[in-house]
């Protein structure tokens, strides 16, 4: 399959993942969706890593970790935001990522003395923050005002999280290793943190339990046809056509949750896709990923 094919199809499985989380979040918490996603991509990618002979020792565990914390973090807020905010609404916060990176990236030259800074890529920041405000104003009662902050500070842990992938990229670790220890990572966070705030586990009902499921499976393959995409087809092709995920979470709000959008929150969705598209390529200009560095960030 041709890799803008297999990025449409990983857009449109994140998209469905969403829509599974969504339903779970009726009978799990935030944090305990996050625990089997965990448990399920452990097998799977054990299984994966074994099958191609990649190996699971590591001389980074520190790097691991702290990609997890960060990583998982940002999973954990993003389910949450799902479950309290019409689908498209917390897919498109979370995609804020690549606008987030041109933030970071912009900071850091300014800590670096830059006398010049890229005002392209100073628009494409702001350009995003005001599609922002057009989302979460129309979208987003004084009740849900957090639940819209969870879903944005998601996003800017996922842009923490993919430039520590980026690192883990560069120290040789390989992309199956990496999503291993990312979800060993979400399972024991997420059990911990289910134990705390939740006082155990919940039970299950078949729906329940098939929901669960199907969120593992889902961001399962995702990831496999995400990172093919990536092993075969052209980066800056992919990171643009990821923005399709919007688009599937939208179609599926208005069919499924019969969720509602405005105009302004329409103009907002538009302003953050046109603006993260023009800050990855904006960002691959001055600061080029790893070749061998095949991440979503909007998968944390």
């Amino acid at each position: 399959m041709p890799a803008p094919l297999l990025m449409v199809a990983a857009t449109l499985l994140f998209a469905t993942m969403g829509v599974c989380v969504k339903l779970a979040s009726e009978f799990y918490a935030a944090s305990e969706i996050v625990m089997y996603r965990g448990l399920v991509g452990m097998v799977a990618m054990a299984l994966l890593t074994r099958q191609q002979g990649v190996s699971l020792a590591t001389r980074v565990p520190g790097m691991h970790l702290w990609r997890s914390i960060s990583g998982v973090t940002s999973l954990c807020l993003w389910f949450y935001a799902i479950g309290k905010l019409p689908l498209a609404t917390a897919m498109t916060l979370n995609y804020m990522s690549s606008v987030w990176m041109a933030l970071f990236l912009l900071g850091g030259a300014v800590l670096m003395g830059a006398s010049k800074l890229d005002w392209r890529l100073m628009a494409s920041v702001l350009l995003g923050f005001v599609g922002v405000a057009l989302i979460l104003r129309p979208t987003v009662d004084e009740q849900q005002l957090w639940h819209g902050l969870a879903g944005l500070l998601s996003g800017m842990l996922a842009a923490m999280a993919y430039l520590q992938v980026t690192a883990l990229g560069r120290a040789g670790e390989p992309e199956l290793r990496v999503v291993f220890y990312f979800s060993v990572g979400g399972a024991i966070a997420g059990a911990l943190v289910t134990a705390v705030t939740e006082g155990g586990l919940q039970a299950h009902s078949l729906k329940g339990a098939a929901l669960l499921l199907a969120v593992g499976l889902l961001a399962t393959a995702a990831q496999v046809c995400l990172t093919r995409a990536y092993a075969i087809g052209r980066p800056l092709v992919n990171a643009c056509l990821q923005y399709l995920g919007i688009v599937f979470s939208f179609g599926y709000g208005m069919l499924l949750f019969k969720d509602r959008l405005t105009w302004p929150a329409a103009v907002g969705m538009l302003l953050i896709i046109g603006a993260g598209i023009a800050a990855t390529l904006l960002r691959a200009k001055v600061a080029p990923p790893p070749k061998d560095s095949q991440f979503n960030p909007n998968e944390s």
